[in-house]
């Protein structure tokens, strides 16, 4: 009886949390978007048109984003924000973790196993550099490839530098290898 409710349990929840998640980020737009909007024109307002406003923003930002002087403006504007301690905490996670799952243009952040030297022991995670040029003297070694190794059900990690040599690529997405790490190897790809 107790396995059946568990396994009750483990598929509902995942559901019920990615519809709160969704509900809670449609309320935040509606709010956010959607209050200013009654206020403007309180007769023309209908419920969601402050999420449609948010899909908008967001896009228009996206098309903006391909264009030199804006690109070159938001730089400006979040190397000011990078300068602030703890928004370059938060706002610099946030940014490098949406970057993993994002298009990425350069051949790095390989899905890759790492074999610890001396063991058979093996992990799964992501090549992030391979040029350290304009990093301070002394951060890799010649011939090694920064790789970061996400723990599973945890938002963290480590960055290590290993020679390429100890890399073995994985055919697998970011996206599938993530999920991967994040579920301890119970999600299968």
């Amino acid at each position: 009886m107790g396995r059946i409710f568990f396994t009750g349990l483990l598929t509902v929840l995942p559901v019920v949390a990615t519809v709160y998640f969704l509900v809670w980020l449609i309320g935040i737009a509606e709010r956010v978007f959607g209050r200013p909007l009654q206020w403007l024109i309180p007769e023309a307002y209908h419920t969601g048109m402050g999420i449609v406003i948010a899909l908008a923003i967001v896009f228009g930002v996206g098309v903006l984003m391909r264009e030199y002087f804006f690109h070159r403006m938001f730089r400006s504007a979040e190397r000011v924000l990078l300068g602030v301690p703890l928004v370059r905490s938060i706002y610099g996670a946030l940014r490098d973790l949406l970057g993993l799952f994002a298009s990425h243009k350069e051949p790095s952040l390989e899905v890759v196993a790492l074999t610890l030297p001396g063991t058979p022991f093996r992990l799964l995670g992501f090549v992030t550099r391979q040029d350290f040029a304009d990093l301070p003297q002394g951060i890799a070694a010649a011939g090694e490839v920064a790789v970061y190794l996400p723990m599973s059900y945890q938002l963290g990690g480590y960055t290590v530098f290993v020679p390429r040599e100890l890399l073995q690529p994985v055919a697998m997405s970011r996206e599938d290898a993530m999920k991967f790490v994040l579920t301890g190897g119970l999600k299968s790809v």
